[in-house]
């Protein structure tokens, strides 16, 4: 396996300078090269630069992936721009070109991975980087499980021992997923020992967390609320799949002590100084709100509406000044011409600009999704999940907090009439989604436990996917999962009979260069169970 990034280079030197006994040459290379052994001993640059760089790396390339894909498919985000003459990802005609960085992103951010492990083991021997790889544990799960949400089977455990053949193995997407947990959990006690250490042990632990640290500067028991969330919302994807190992995992989630991000100010949200976001929307002009997002908004006549979307600036007066988005899948006509001047996304949340091109963020995990799988947890009837209502209503407290609407909270929460608006297109009528429709929505906000379980259960997710935004690849897999919130089908469907049009696209096809990699891919054919197409259901994804 290639690793290509310039720090492997140059941890390649020092470790076979190290190994050959050459010390008077590593002495010489470390002083041209790095300043001296004192500096990067000191620093721990070969721990900490790694770990800055799996962090950073999660949203690099970001426009081939996620937006051109997961983000799209969730309803958040759509385009008008007319990428391969129309035919694309949008439309069902999977682009092998885009939709190869979610295994190449994860390659990059493992190799980084193994980076911090062989300097670890020839830079700095005799140091315990318990806490700084535990974080790098949970950025590894992170990874692995978006890349396992796309295509299902991943290369996770086997990732770092190739075979003798220099093939690496598959995990199954639900033995993936059985390790993740595993992995979170062991990270999870790892970070407890050394935040419970005395200040006098594990200096250098914390030190190198606290200098590679884009999330929570270095705070080890943010880092483990983050560990035990993330191993909450693997649990409830297994609702489905795998009923008695979500129930068990679950509720051992909602006994930790080490708690689950309840609040904003445990929010997981990665600091990548430029967002991409911030040339793909205001630049490039390639990407702009989803359809049916706008749609929920203006129906429920949402607070946070202006927080997440610029109004359109289209000339037409049907569109100028309004809040509208662009259906997925459908013919673009002129394409920016035509649609360009519907509204852009934005994410103006009380802490900031998440789009911003200086001070970005990427967000992981934020409190009103662990309010939202505690409410379907105790739909389930899992142990210590507390009560449904209370916590659906504090999901939606919490994320008008996070965007600043708090003082809307209340009467937002007491609506039990509106819903879903319909979508009007004013550029093409075919477009439209009328009242009756049954890609329009009828459910209301305020809590109602007349309902049954199932409407219960679309309350409950359309909302925490309203809560999820900007972070597509979560919103669409939980839209998959559940089938909530419900979306608008493509009108041009370019999959040549790949993937319904009805049941919608269930997954990415791996691409030709994983099939031509030293990755085991007829393995990888056999746990997905199914064709490698769009059209073929996920492990996961078992709702009747």
């Amino acid at each position: 396996m290639k690793i290509i990034n310039i720090k492997t280079w140059v941890l390649g030197a020092i470790v076979l300078a190290s190994a050959s006994g050459c010390t008077s040459e590593l002495d010489q290379y470390n002083q041209e090269k790095l300043g001296g052994p004192e500096n990067f001993y000191a620093d721990f640059k070969l721990v900490v630069d790694p770990l800055v760089s799996m962090q950073r790396g999660l949203q690099a390339d970001y426009q081939l992936y996620p937006n051109l894909s997961a983000d799209m498919f969730s309803g958040m985000f759509s385009t008008a721009s007319q990428f391969n003459g129309g035919k694309n990802n949008m439309t069902y005609y999977m682009m092998d070109g885009w939709n190869n960085r979610i295994i190449a992103r994860q390659q990059d951010i493992f190799n980084y991975s193994i980076n911090m492990d062989n300097a670890a083991e020839k830079i700095y021997p005799g140091i315990n980087f318990k806490g700084t790889f535990a974080v790098k544990k949970i950025l590894r799960v992170i990874t692995a499980a978006r890349v396992s949400d796309n295509h299902g089977p991943v290369v996770y455990s086997k990732y770092d021992t190739p075979n003798a053949n220099g093939t690496t193995d598959f995990d199954s997407q639900q033995n993936a997923y059985n390790q993740f947990i595993i992995d979170l959990t062991a990270a999870i006690n790892d970070l407890q020992t050394v935040q419970t250490s005395p200040a006098t042990q594990n200096v250098e632990d914390k030190s190198a967390l606290k200098k590679a640290d884009l999330v929570y500067q270095g705070n080890m028991a943010k880092w483990a609320k983050l560990a035990n969330s993330l191993k909450l919302r693997l649990a409830m994807r297994m609702s489905y799949a795998d009923p008695a190992k979500s129930k068990q995992y679950a509720e051992e989630a909602l006994a930790s002590p080490a708690g689950l991000i309840s609040e904003n100010d445990d929010n997981a949200l990665i600091s990548v100084g430029q967002s991409e976001l911030s040339f793909i929307i205001y630049s490039w002009g390639d990407c702009l709100i989803g359809a049916p997002l706008m749609a929920y908004m203006n129906g429920y006549n949402d607070p946070r509406l202006p927080a997440y979307a610029i109004p359109a600036t289209d000339s037409n007066p049907l569109i100028n000044g309004k809040y509208i988005g662009i259906r997925q899948g459908i013919d673009l006509l002129n394409g920016k011409s035509t649609y360009g001047g519907f509204s852009q996304p934005q994410a103006k949340s009380a802490n900031g600009d998440y789009f911003s091109a200086t001070d970005g963020k990427m967000k992981l995990f934020t409190a009103a999704e662990t309010w939202f799988l505690k409410a379907e947890a105790a739909l389930r009837g899992y142990t210590g999940a507390g009560e449904i209502k209370a916590d659906y209503e504090a999901g939606v407290q919490r994320s008008f907090g996070e965007w600043g609407k708090s003082a809307s909270v209340a009467t937002y929460l007491a609506n039990t009439t509106d819903t879903e608006a319909p979508y009007v297109d004013p550029k093409n009528a075919a477009n439209n989604i009328g009242v009756g429709h049954p890609e329009l929505s009828t459910i209301t906000i305020a809590w109602n436990n007349a309902d049954s379980n199932e409407r219960k259960l679309e309350r409950i997710i359309t909302q925490k996917w309203l809560s999820l935004y900007p972070n597509g690849p979560e919103a669409w897999a939980e839209q998959r999962r559940t089938g909530y919130p419900i979306l608008f089908k493509v009108r041009q469907n370019d999959s040549g009979g790949l993937i319904s049009t009805d049941a919608m696209i269930r997954r990415i096809p791996f691409t030709v260069d994983t099939k031509n990699s030293l990755f085991n891919y007829p393995q990888a054919l056999q746990y997905l169970g199914g064709a490698d197409t769009g059209g073929t259901k996920l492990w996961w994804d078992k709702k009747p």
